[in-house]
């Protein structure tokens, strides 16, 4: 358990990625992983369910490409609340993109694949809570096996929209130093380690989910973000006033900066922005 836990209720909020152009990965968004268009004002783009923003797309064609050590996004995670809903989004994928991914997780069943700049994207349908597994050390066992998407395309509703209650579940990271990165989602922000039994990743969460944060070195990042293509920040979502402040509270007497212009913003060690907000 995290010294200074979050509430169980928190949970992550809209993605904010910077792309070169809406007009090429917005219907992407829309037409393949069945967002919802909320709002377009000048370079912004909000999608969602009905007027609940889940992403928001940020344009700016001079901005670069996304350095190769660079850290950012691994994926984004956005979940279904039914195995039908996910049946529907593998409709869309096969027809209009490709999968990159198709996955068993145990506590989940995972579709993935990537927008048209390369940004990592998974949609996502829990097992139920009850049926999810700990190991002797209290910690929830995940695995990735493969996906029997056969069984998984009989659910399906035969609908072209993620449901209204779909959501962000969780963001996955890739860092530079998992260590330093632990401590800080951990011991600072108050997520719990749920598991970190994979070579070179960890998954933390608020409460007792599986993980609202997934961080990983997979790929050898070795630099900070930037202002480039790629994630630029992500929400998390509290309860109330008084569990905000006591976190922004903590954050200060850690010695980590509040962005209070932008919102309450602090950034990871990897410069990765995290907008702090309640429900």
């Amino acid at each position: 358990m995290a010294t200074n836990p979050l509430p169980a209720e928190t949970h992550v909020g809209p993605v904010t990625v910077r792309v070169g152009s809406i007009e090429d990965v917005g219907p992407f968004y829309r037409q393949t992983v069945g967002l919802q268009m909320i709002d377009r004002e000048g370079d912004r783009l909000a999608l969602g369910t009905n007027d609940t923003g889940l992403l928001y797309l940020v344009e700016d064609p001079s901005a670069p490409s996304r350095p190769r050590d660079a850290a950012g996004l691994f994926h984004l995670a956005i979940r279904v609340s039914d195995r039908g809903a996910l049946a529907d989004a593998l409709t869309r994928i096969k027809e209009r993109s490709r999968l990159t991914g198709a996955s068993d997780h145990l506590v989940s069943e995972a579709l993935y694949l990537r927008d048209p700049e390369g940004n990592g994207v998974e949609i996502y349908c829990d097992r139920p809570r009850e049926d999810w597994r700990r190991g002797e050390d209290g910690r929830i066992v995940m695995d990735t096996l493969p996906l029997d998407q056969a069984d998984l395309r009989e659910a399906a509703h035969g609908q072209a929209r993620l449901p209204t209650d779909t959501d962000m579940g969780h963001v996955h990271l890739e860092v530079t130093d998992l260590e330093r990165s632990v401590q800080f989602y951990g011991d600072r922000l108050g997520m719990n380690l749920q598991d970190n039994g994979w070579n070179g990743a960890a998954f933390l969460a608020a409460g007792d989910y599986h993980h609202h944060v997934g961080l990983n070195t997979w790929n050898g990042r070795t630099g900070p973000v930037g202002d480039t293509r790629g994630l630029v920040s992500f929400e998390l979502v509290l309860p109330n006033e008084a569990s905000l402040s006591t976190l922004v509270a903590r954050l200060e007497a850690a010695g980590h900066e509040i962005d209070r212009e932008n919102g309450t913003a602090v950034t990871d060690p990897d410069g990765i922005g995290i907008v702090l907000r309640t429900d």
